[in-house]
């Protein structure tokens, strides 16, 4: 269940995106950054397997809380703070909002 609500959100957040940047700036920006998403989950979501394994066996700690989902719940940790640096808000030099 926590992993199909991880990815349910990781839905939500490409879709969310994918809209905003259509609307600020174009199609071709908005597709890019979907696949950016997509490419930066796949990629992430392998590392933070070979990472967790080295930690835990496949059953994990329970059932729900198996290897799979543990890395993803690392990756989705990780990814939070990577898209919030990289599409957080654009500032000017007096420290207002553009």
């Amino acid at each position: 269940m926590t992993a199909a609500l991880l990815m349910a959100l990781h839905l939500i957040f490409i879709a969310y995106i994918f809209v905003l940047k259509y609307q600020e700036e174009s199609l071709a920006t908005a597709f890019l950054n979907g696949a950016l998403i997509i490419i930066l989950f796949t990629v992430g979501w392998s590392i933070s397997s070979s990472i967790v394994k080295i930690f835990f066996d496949s059953e994990g700690i329970s059932l729900e809380l198996n290897a799979d989902t543990i890395s993803l719940i690392l990756l989705s940790i990780a990814e939070f703070f990577f898209y919030r640096f990289y599409y957080g808000q654009k500032t000017t030099e007096a420290g207002t909002e553009m």
